[in-house]
């Protein structure tokens, strides 16, 4: 726009630079727009992934006692054969080595790169007001 305007003008007009001013601020509005995005996708993503670990011996526990209601034990019973059992299976997990430590790393490492990605966006804003 401003090779344009140099053909015609000695200096561009003021309504020019106003547009990009204006322009400026529509971009970086966009870029943290999208910084908005990708941080509650991450965030999202943190809490589902944690979720999950605190929501599958849950749905262990659930499934197993609709498991022996099938069988013809009443829920009451069910449950309380159900409970020791995850307890079991949860126990058998902790024990096993390094298992709950690659576990919980995945989830930090999902929170970093989420970090990382935000903050990237930071450079970006600035690129785009100068």
């Amino acid at each position: 726009m401003r090779l344009l305007c140099k053909k015609f003008y000695k200096k561009p007009p003021k309504h020019i630079q106003e547009i990009e001013n204006t322009m400026k601020k529509v971009n970086v509005a966009l870029v943290r727009l999208i910084q908005f995005v990708v941080f509650v996708l991450f965030t999202f993503m943190v809490m589902a992934y944690f979720g999950a670990m605190v929501l599958l011996p849950l749905d262990a526990m659930a499934l197993l006692i609709k498991l022996l209601g099938l069988l013809g034990l009443h829920g009451f019973i069910g449950a309380l054969i159900a409970i020791p059992a995850v307890g079991y299976l949860c126990m058998i997990v902790y024990k096993t080595p390094e298992l709950g430590k690659l576990v919980v790393d995945t989830g930090v490492e999902l929170v970093k790169t989420g970090k990382e990605k935000v903050e990237a966006f930071n450079a970006i804003a600035e690129s785009a007001k100068a």
